[in-house]
């Protein structure tokens, strides 16, 4: 079969890495690609966002199934264009995907279905928003209610921070459209973790645990990023936390979206807070999330393109689906000033070197090649280093080895990605 993927970062890397697996793949496309990826697939110069392109060309290249891996085409209706040319597509429908595209209905949703998450309040004139933030105690949590590329998120600890989030949202409107409504909404305390799940409608199937990291330095601190790293499985997450995911976030969410007449097919991602062992939900993305995709998928051991199938196909409840008793850590490397401006054209070395290495696979996200083939940074973050092991600790060891092997100008990556891990096996002992 021909299956072509959508996105051209570390995430879609993963995929294509995964669905390469399957012995019924034989030939795969993505769309736009990246260096690492072109060793893999075939690259198509279509931009992801390009629906119309995408399903022309999908329809003349005879494409069996299209993955998607970003958000932004999901929410742009790209499952019901592939749909009504007759052209199969693993994602959910465009008034599906709004549990993403739409943080206002997301927690209306949450609040219909009983599904726990923080209290909110919803903005979107500038004067209300700062009555209400000064007749209530910080810290408070603002968001953006559309999409805004992961930064339309603010934790503000002081009143002041709050008001500086709002007016650049409402006021200044540095994410447009995006931001024309806010959420200011309760701050939960505890510790983060995603659940990511397979979807045919009715069953739900979660993937393992992971968590990622969101700030750009050691120890959670400076800018918001993209994510700088995940493991998984993430210990805070344990089986009876996992039961009362599924039971409480994820089944209902999927009922919920039926109740609605959007059956949910596809990947459903809770972005959670583990608050003294009951779950709650920050947010919902609908689709693989990145990095948290290059530490679980190396650990499925079921083959991607039957769970994908058997979710378009309404039978994903007759599917046992496997996983590694293992580790896997992810470790992003990530250019030269990145979250902010940063430049690129770097040239990169030690990749080979790296891969090389036992239990370890490289997927690239900002990567790029030179007319003489030369591998340069193109993007933010340029490489996931991920590293397979029988434990946290084995893991972490095995993508640090291979990440300190590579090297750019500029590049930096966060040393802890796993530690929060250790540690709570160490107190859990």
């Amino acid at each position: 079969m021909r299956v072509l993927v959508v996105g051209g970062g570390g995430r879609e890397h993963a995929l294509v890495w995964k669905i390469g697996q399957s012995p019924i793949v034989k030939k795969i496309f993505c769309a736009p690609g990246n260096a690492g990826i072109a060793s893999q697939a075939e690259l198509v110069n279509i931009n992801a966002e390009n629906i119309s392109g995408l399903v022309d060309f999908a329809e003349g290249k005879s494409i069996d199934l299209t993955v998607v891996g970003p958000e932004a085409p999901l929410v742009a209706g790209i499952v019901n264009e592939f749909e009504r040319r007759g052209l199969s597509i693993f994602g959910p429908s465009e008034e599906a995907a709004r549990l993403e595209g739409s943080k206002v209905f997301a927690k209306e949703f949450m609040e219909r279905f009983s599904i726990p998450t923080g209290k909110y309040r919803v903005f979107s004139e500038r004067e209300k928003a700062v009555s209400y933030l000064q007749d209530i105690e910080p810290p408070v949590v603002i968001k953006a209610e559309g999409l805004a590329a992961g930064k339309g998120v603010t934790v503000a600890m002081s009143c002041d921070e709050a008001i500086e989030a709002v007016d650049r949202i409402l006021r200044h409107k540095i994410f447009g459209e995006a931001g024309k409504r806010i959420i200011i909404e309760e701050y939960l305390e505890g510790e983060e973790a995603t659940l990511l799940a397979f979807c045919d409608g009715e069953t739900v199937a979660l993937m393992v645990s992971s968590q990622d990291h969101k700030r750009i330095f050691d120890g959670d601190q400076g800018s918001n990023t993209g994510g700088m790293g995940a493991y998984s499985p993430a210990p805070v997450v344990t089986p009876l936390v996992m039961e009362k995911i599924y039971r409480r976030i994820f089944l209902p969410t999927v009922q919920g979206m039926w109740t609605l007449g959007f059956p949910y097919r596809g990947v459903l991602y809770g972005g959670l807070m583990i608050c003294q062992g009951e779950p709650y939900v920050l947010e919902y993305n609908v689709r693989f999330g990145d990095p948290e995709t290059q530490a679980v998928l190396p650990l499925l051991k079921t083959d991607l393109i039957e769970i994908i199938y058997a979710c378009l196909e309404g039978r994903l409840f007759q599917l046992p689906i496997n996983w590694d008793d293992g580790v896997a850590v992810c470790v992003v490397l990530a250019s030269g000033g990145y979250p902010g401006a940063y430049e690129t054209g770097k040239v990169i070395s030690g990749v080979e070197e790296a891969e090389k290495l036992p239990e370890v696979v490289i997927f690239h996200a900002g990567t790029a090649r030179r007319d003489d083939g030369t591998l340069v940074t193109s993007g933010g973050r340029v490489l996931g280093v991920t590293g397979r092991g029988g434990d946290h600790a084995g893991a972490m060891e095995r993508a640090y080895q291979a990440a300190g092997k590579i090297h750019f100008a500029g590049m930096h990556y966060r040393k802890d990605i796993g530690r929060r891990a250790l540690a709570r096996i160490f107190l859990d002992k």
